[in-house]
């Protein structure tokens, strides 16, 4: 709960002495840790009533969806009372009451819809989601360069299947100016799209994506909104929803401006099962997390881990993290017990107790704390009992939830899908076009074969009635000079006689042929 201008988290299991956050130390980040069932989830809702109570906007990951109830007060009657009573909350001002929630959901389902495009994703964390390999993912770095340089826009996933399709159908002449594009590559990037598609993730690739200053706003009465994201069934693939998550903060990273030390975080984010996203994550991954958990502090933004045990925090991560709550560790077997240790030994040492022991014993609501002071030092770390959170513990009913998630001033905004001209429009008008223009090229090579068969057609037919008008004339005349001849021996023939005839032309030839 949010007293005395500080964020009261809990009292000391013996002297009842008050453990604080420091509103000006609170985004230099934190860690809530422990075993199931040790209490982290109350402490997370604890953290963020407080935050908000304050004026801090809080994102919030219900992977479980029993932080839903945070919308709606809490309940008398329960184990809260009991605790209430024995740390005399109603006196620092305890009540229960309900908080500002915006529900979200990528999917659309129980919350607004949540949405970034295939542009703000970026190949690294796009590729990621696709589970593609190094070669694979410098592919894919090549195709989102490609669409820069030819002003292509890449929002949805239908606009990144038509661009890997152009690039494959343009490979050859891609592949002089931007190296080796294999098609095997494009053929694995395209399949893992289509499944991407068929898994939901058409629907939180688009428009509108998020604009992150819509989250940073307060109710009227000046106490922070709760962003709260169901993860229930985004958590079922592991890889989606740490990338996710790890896109957020790198979008508040890039989105918000520096402001340096503040009194107060701009915005508060809590990242539940955070082990996954470390998992399988590569070495580059790996870096780009670790710069902006260093980096985002500077933008007044505090990211908050919750997970089972501080090893699953690479240390690169887990040296940023100054508020630190560990509930209990379960020591069953040689590996838990130096994860014991390992966690014992990461807090600035207790007079009082042996730190090791003490995480074996916590119960139930209990937890190791050391935050940092006002001159951000490490206190020392403290034996400490939780407050109860003063909204409802545990899911709520769907009904009511729609009712929450209508009644947002933000429903308006993110509640339809927009899909406006981008690659995959241009690239249908593209090879509409080029259809087009093929079918006319056709169409005219056709047209030109025809017209020059016709041509020869047409001079060969030409050439014909020209020889038979040759043709014609010479017999007419041969004709004519046959009748003429004709005429002119006939008579004379015809008095001559046969016989005559016939001795005096023997003597003629005769006579010629002598000579």
């Amino acid at each position: 709960m949010y007293y005395d201008s500080k964020i009261l988290i809990g009292k000391t299991s013996g002297e009842g002495k008050p453990v604080y956050i420091y509103p000006s130390m609170a985004n230099r980040h934190g860690l809530i840790a422990g075993a199931t069932g040790t209490g982290k989830t109350v402490t997370l809702k604890v953290m963020a009533e407080s935050f908000s109570d304050m004026g801090v906007p809080v994102f919030l990951a219900d992977i479980k969806g029993d932080l839903a109830g945070m919308a709606l007060p809490g309940v008398p009657g329960t184990t809260a009372d009991g605790r209430i009573e024995k740390m005399s909350l109603k006196e620092l001002g305890f009540e229960f009451k309900s908080y500002p929630v915006n529900y979200w959901d990528v999917y659309g389902e129980t919350g607004m819809p949540l949405r970034t495009t295939v542009t703000e994703m970026g190949p690294l964390l796009l590729s990621r989601i696709l589970g593609l390999n190094s070669t694979q993912t410098d592919i894919m770095n090549v195709v989102f360069k490609i669409a820069d340089d030819e002003g292509l826009l890449l929002i949805d996933t239908k606009d990144l299947r038509s661009m890997l399709q152009y690039v494959g159908e343009k490979r050859q002449e891609y592949s002089l100016v931007y190296g080796n594009i294999a098609p095997a590559s494009l053929a694995v990037i395209i399949r893992s799209v289509v499944a991407l598609e068929a898994d939901g993730g058409d629907r939180f690739i688009g428009e509108p994506a998020i604009d992150i200053n819509d989250w940073l706003r307060c109710d009227d009465e000046g106490r922070g909104m709760m962003q709260l994201l169901d993860c229930r069934r985004l958590a079922l693939n592991p890889r989606m929803y740490s990338t996710f998550l790890l896109w957020l903060m790198s979008e508040l990273f890039e989105a918000l401006p520096e402001v340096g030390d503040v009194e107060k975080p701009k915005l508060v984010f809590f990242f539940d099962e955070a082990h996954m996203l470390f998992e399988s994550a590569s070495d580059t991954l790996l870096a780009k997390i670790e710069q902006v958990v260093k980096l985002i502090r500077s933008k007044g933004v505090g990211i908050y881990f919750i997970t089972q045990t501080p090893g699953d925090i690479p240390g690169g991560v887990l040296s940023q993290l100054g508020n630190k709550v560990q509930h209990a560790l379960r020591a069953y077997t040689p590996a838990d017990q130096k994860a014991v240790k390992a966690a014992a030994q990461s807090y600035r040492e207790n007079p009082l107790f042996n730190t090791y022991d003490v995480l074996s014993e916590l119960g139930t609501g209990e937890a190791l704390v050391s935050v940092l002071d006002e001159n951000g030092v490490p206190t020392v770390v403290e034996r400490t009992k939780i407050l109860p959170p003063e909204s409802r513990m545990g899911t709520i009913e769907e009904e009511i939830r729609g009712g929450f998630m209508t009644a947002s001033e933000l429903y308006g905004k993110y509640d339809e899908t927009v899909d406006r001209d981008s690659a995959y429009e241009f690239l249908q008008r593209y090879r509409i076009e080029a259809a087009e223009a093929k079918q006319r090229e056709a169409e005219e090579l056709a047209a030109a074969k025809q017209a020059e068969k016709e041509k020869k057609a047409a001079e060969k037919q030409k050439n014909a009635m020209a020889k038979k008008a040759v043709k014609t004339a010479s017999g007419t005349v041969g004709r004519e000079i046959g009748k003429a001849f004709g005429g002119l021996f006939g008579s004379f023939g015809k008095r001559l006689g046969g016989n005559l005839g016939a001795e005096l032309g023997r003597g003629v030839a005769g006579t010629l042929f002598k000579r």
